[in-house]
């Protein structure tokens, strides 16, 4: 695996809007699921062959000192620029060395990954869950298997993300799922949203945190309407119709809003970022409470 410089790994947020996370770490660059959507392949971010995969040299040493100097504990987020959980890290283990000095030093975490391979490391998320939220957010944009292997190629197939969401859950880790995004003229169907929404339900999802469109910009835009071609001449000059748009939402969005609320609400599952946050946060708050 190459390795490439880094400077810093523990990055502090602005703010805690995002389930909560006070800090993000990326001990990766790149991801090979091939996902057509994916925003990390605009040129804003510079990275250059997306789908390869590198690691930051001497991250861990570097985030073990970060850490320890760290003057505040709080929530770490990791999977905003590519999977902790790539094909690499069975081998590699630095996401779970990650996860080793975030226990240490009493941190939590929360996680987006589309892979099954986080299920290997249930033992130090139940630790971390001890002192502080151990979040999994699970992306699943379809639960179509045949559908996924088109807008995802190289991910594990839903069926499969939806078998780890319920494992996840039976070992009492707070998890759930990103529907995000919702692709228009693919995804955006009412039976598909119900379908997701029920099958979170049954797999014991905590929450669903859902966009209904995407987001395309310069060689994002360019890569997505490219692959989407080879898929269906049909749909790629609908898309066309959005022309340089960031915000590509679906046309039937006030009505898939409608349907996945009324699904979450009967699954008694959580969509909203204020009551996600709340609700990973609840045990702590109360034992603070207890010991005051």
């Amino acid at each position: 695996m190459q390795e490439i410089a880094a400077k810093h790994i523990l990055q502090r947020k602005k703010d805690s809007s995002w389930f909560g996370s006070d800090y993000n770490i990326n001990l990766y660059q790149g991801c090979p699921h091939g996902c057509i959507y994916c925003d990390s392949r605009s040129a804003c971010y510079g990275i250059e062959d997306f789908s390869r995969v590198r690691v930051k040299k001497d991250a861990l040493l570097l985030l073990a000192e970060e850490l320890r100097r760290c003057r505040k504990t709080g929530l770490a987020a990791t999977g905003s620029m590519s999977d902790p959980y790539n094909p690499l890290e069975k081998e590699g283990r630095y996401t779970r060395g990650m996860l080793e000095l975030l226990c240490r030093y009493r941190f939590g975490v929360s996680i987006a990954t589309k892979s099954t391979l986080v299920l290997r490391d249930i033992d130090l998320l139940t630790e971390i869950a001890k002192h502080a939220p151990a979040i999994v957010k699970l992306t699943i944009t379809t639960p179509k298997d045949e559908l996924a292997r088109v807008v995802e190629p190289h991910a594990p197939p839903s069926s499969e993300r939806f078998a780890a969401l319920e494992k996840l859950s039976r070992q009492g880790i707070f998890a759930g799922v990103l529907l995000m995004p919702v692709l228009p003229f693919l995804e955006d169907q009412p039976e598909q949203i119900r379908q997701l929404v029920r099958r979170c339900g049954e797999c014991g999802a905590k929450f669903i945190y859902p966009y209904f469109g995407v987001t395309l910009r310069d060689r994002q835009r360019e890569y997505f309407l490219a692959k989407l071609r080879d898929y269906s001449e049909v749909v790629w000059e609908r898309y066309l119709d959005f022309g340089e748009e960031y915000q590509c939402l679906c046309p039937n969005q006030q009505k898939l809003w409608e349907i996945f609320c009324e699904e979450c609400s009967k699954a008694r599952i959580v969509w909203k970022m204020r009551e996600i946050i709340a609700l990973s946060r609840k045990e702590y708050e109360t034992e603070q409470l207890r010991l005051f």
